[in-house]
């Protein structure tokens, strides 16, 4: 199923894959909408070559000026379920510079809690890792789909 969304001023079409649930696009919509300011030349599932494809990514240089950090990703979201095993990968080996992590209603203390004895400290230090957990009720929210700006009413937002 196609669906339409407005966000951040731009129009913005996915695709609900087969298996795929509606929360994982809505949060790769609202991900987008959060995001497309910080990083104007987000993308959403774009291929990158590594084991892993991102739901979301900003690749380093395509914002213009000097490279940050030397990271080729200055931005990776994933969203919905994501292993201890991916998040350690994408950290150490993935060369991002900020890994998000979008989440519905999860449990924000026992999640954060679980990434902090799975990654190591060095991999996750400086704001690398950050949590978004949206409110359970999201998709009544943003069920008109136009989202200029994400109200932090929507969502908990965690440093890991």
């Amino acid at each position: 199923m196609l669906y339409d969304f407005e966000l951040a001023g731009r129009r913005v079409r996915l695709w609900q894959r087969r298996g795929e649930s509606y929360g994982h696009v809505l949060m790769k919509a609202l991900g987008y909408a959060m995001f497309a300011r910080a990083y104007p030349h987000l993308e959403i599932e774009l291929p990158v070559g590594l084991r892993y494809k991102p739901d979301l990514v900003s690749l380093n240089g395509a914002e213009g000026g000097r490279p940050r950090a030397g990271a080729r990703f200055r931005f990776w979201g994933e969203c919905g379920m994501v292993s201890m095993r991916k998040v350690a990968w994408l950290l150490k080996h993935g060369d991002t510079e900020r890994l998000v992590l979008f989440k519905i209603g999860c449990g924000v203390r026992a999640y954060a809690r679980e990434l902090r004895d799975s990654v190591e400290p060095r991999y996750r230090g400086d704001g690398r890792l950050t949590l978004v957990n949206f409110a359970a009720d999201i998709a009544e929210r943003a069920a008109e789909r136009r989202v200029a700006e994400v109200p932090q009413s929507w969502y908990e937002l965690v440093e890991i």
